[in-house]
């Protein structure tokens, strides 16, 4: 197990659950608009939130958001990550300005006496220090050595700046090594995991939009997570930093480590289906939404929503669910808890079926 940090109210390590990070799209010196998508990704679920100080007048707004944030949530605040890079000043003024944790590559922030400097003030107000390395960044040395970037040489500048740190007498330490390559990323985890013993925080950084990067992702991150690895994670995407929150649920979902209050199983259509299954349950999934995210809030036990399209596993996956329905020729036959209720027309399944989730939560407490 590694060693547990604290950001803020959130745990990173040490058994604690893989929380979720995301990084504001707006400039942090506009503290209505990074109030307001603050606000955005603390209800779509986000646990930590990560900001960029690029200038003294971001790490002044930093504390702004900070102090508001206090006044709207009290111990319930979402912890803040400063980004920095280039200048150690800036570090020193988001740590005095109240940020939980410092994102920091030690390789670009000068000499020696710089990150001494930094680790001194993060130790004095009691910060954690991500490390972070991408190998779009590595230093050259380390390029020459491998002859570019290699999952060898991002573990190596990882463990390189750690050694660094530790030598300032510091150790709340989070690692993080990234790359856009799936398997290179993968291994540098892989290298890292077994050979230092703090928190990892994981992705693929530069995933890219779409559907090509919601597949990266959850190839990347859930692989690294079904090997037992990370501890933290943040889908990349460009674009609405809200979307990386969610699909990040979703991964961890599928992978088994976080409950996703409602989860629907559908099958995938084939020439037997006989209703339109594609509609049914997209209207399904909409109408559940705010009752997915009250059971997610209130840390209820998972149910299981099973919409099937014909005879073959209909009947089956159906009865297995705690409510489910096998779908025939323009109706449904619908089941809970194993038993066959009723049977309804088409047009009637989704409004029935939300009906039945309903009942089923009031009269069995699920």
């Amino acid at each position: 197990m590694k060693n547990g940090i604290r950001c803020g109210n959130v745990y990173i390590g040490g058994g604690a659950p893989v929380s979720i990070q995301s990084m504001l799209s707006v400039n942090t010196a506009d503290v209505a608009a990074a109030l307001y998508q603050i606000e955005e990704l603390k209800e779509a679920g986000c646990d930590i939130v990560r900001l960029a100080v690029p200038d003294f007048d971001a790490a002044e707004a930093l504390g702004r958001i900070k102090r508001e944030l206090n006044l709207r949530y009290g111990e319930k605040s979402v912890p803040l990550v400063a980004d920095v890079h280039f200048d150690y000043r800036l570090a020193i003024a988001a740590i005095e300005n109240g940020a939980d944790k410092i994102r920091v590559n030690p390789g670009n922030i000068g000499s020696a006496d710089n990150i001494k400097q930094v680790v001194a003030a993060a130790k004095e107000r009691g910060v954690a220090i991500r490390v972070g390395v991408n190998a779009g960044s590595l230093e050259n040395d380390i390029l020459v050595k491998y002859g570019g970037a290699t999952a060898e040489g991002l573990a190596e500048s990882a463990l390189r700046n750690i050694e660094l740190i530790e030598n300032m007498d510091f150790s709340e330490i989070v690692v993080s090594v990234k790359s856009h390559d799936v398997r290179l990323n993968y291994e540098a985890h892989k290298i890292l995991h077994r050979k230092m013993k703090y928190p990892l925080h994981i992705g693929i950084t530069e995933s890219g939009t779409g559907i090509n990067g919601i597949i990266k992702s959850a190839i990347g991150i859930g692989s690294l997570l079904l090997s037992g690895i990370g501890d933290t994670v943040r889908v990349s995407l460009t674009g609405d930093p809200v979307k990386e929150v969610l699909y990040a649920k979703g991964i961890l979902e599928a992978v088994g480590l976080r409950d996703s209050g409602i989860e629907i199983i559908s099958c995938p259509t084939c020439g037997r289906t006989k209703v339109d299954l594609e509609k049914i349950t997209a209207e399904l999934e909409e109408k559940l939404g705010p009752i997915k995210k009250q059971r997610e809030r209130e840390g209820k036990r998972r149910i299981s929503v099973a919409v099937m399209g014909c005879a073959v596993n209909g009947p089956g996956e159906a009865k297995d669910a705690d409510i489910g329905v096998a779908c025939g020729d323009g109706k449904g036959v619908f089941f809970a808890n194993g038993e066959i209720v009723k049977t309804v027309s088409e047009d009637r399944i989704a409004d029935e079926l939300i009906k039945n989730i309903e009942a089923g939560i009031n009269e069995r407490n699920i």
